[in-house]
């Protein structure tokens, strides 16, 4: 395991170096100069030089790519727009799309699982036919459109809920079931796709057979066998959420990194921009090799030496 875990370290730091690398290319090819646009519209060539000059925008993109990358490492990497160091202007943001992401992943995973395994164990009824309904709808809606009707009954109509914001544990409740619904509807199908599998395998059926309870059996043998893939699929949908949850929190004015990013982006803020696209690579990296380290515990025949 410790061989396994250290090769698979090794290997995140390419990826890593990669990623900023293309995502460093990437924003230079965007049309339009940073300086200026941080500058104003009545800003002098000088004071444009001036901001050039500060940020080492003017310099060769090699210099400016290694400028990034010691600069992030030794903290003292600035934001264009705020001039503050970029790690404390993303930590906060993060923190709030990890908290955002990990109720998603929970109310996901817990909705998801139980669809996925009363649709296995109702095969053909109309409970099965009404838990996939669920999830081809859940996989078909747009999120951003689910917020708008999630705000519009539970705010607009009902007043129960806060229309955005962080502001409180009830300010979490529509952003997540905006963010875990679609989630849900996809761990329901993987579970019950995986549920049907196992339910199928002799040692199930003789288990049964030899006058065991039926929920012992599916609960306690058939569900541990089925999760590898449901396990998969959980941790790249959380690596979805760290990474992808913009709409979800433009809809709900969400303070997250994903929206901070998108507002960087149409400031030219390339050091924020690029250290944020950065940090997202580095969650659902280390998000999948969680879940590798995961199958172990699941399945202890996938331990690794």
């Amino acid at each position: 395991m410790k061989n396994y875990l250290v090769r698979r370290l090794l290997l995140i730091l390419p990826i890593l170096v990669g990623v900023s690398l293309l995502s460093f290319l990437m924003l230079h090819l965007i049309p339009g100069d940073p300086a200026r646009v941080i500058a104003g519209q009545g800003a002098t060539l000088d004071d444009i030089q001036a901001i050039r000059d500060e940020f080492g925008l003017d310099k060769p993109l090699v210099q400016q790519y290694w400028m990034f990358i010691s600069g992030l490492f030794s903290g003292k990497l600035k934001s264009i727009s705020s001039q503050q160091p970029v790690i404390r202007d993303m930590l906060p943001s993060f923190g709030n799309t990890v908290q955002l992401a990990g109720l998603s992943i929970v109310v996901a995973t817990l909705l998801g699982v139980l669809l996925g395994i009363t649709a296995a164990t109702h095969k053909n009824s109309w409970i099965d036919n009404l838990s996939m309904g669920f999830s081809l709808v859940g996989v078909s809606m747009p999120i951003f459109w689910l917020g708008i009707l999630l705000i519009l009954l539970f705010s607009v109509t009902l007043h129960w809920l806060p229309v955005g914001g962080k502001s409180g544990f009830a300010s979490f409740i529509l952003p997540s079931l905006t963010l875990g619904l679609p989630a849900a509807a996809i761990v329901a199908r993987m579970t019950r796709a995986s549920m049907l599998e196992i339910l199928n395998q002799d040692f199930i059926r003789t288990a049964i057979s030899n006058g065991l309870p039926r929920k012992q059996v599916v609960y306690k043998y058939a569900l541990r066998n089925a999760m590898i893939p449901v396990v998969t699929v959980v941790g790249l949908q959380f690596g979805y959420m760290l990474g992808g949850a913009v709409l979800t929190e433009s809809v709900f004015g969400w303070p997250g990194l994903g929206r901070m990013v998108v507002t960087s982006i149409f400031t030219r803020d390339y050091p924020l921009v690029q250290s944020g696209i950065l940090l997202i690579a580095m969650s659902f990296v280390f998000v999948n090799l969680g879940v590798d380290l995961l199958y172990s515990s699941i399945d202890p025949r996938l331990r690794r030496k």
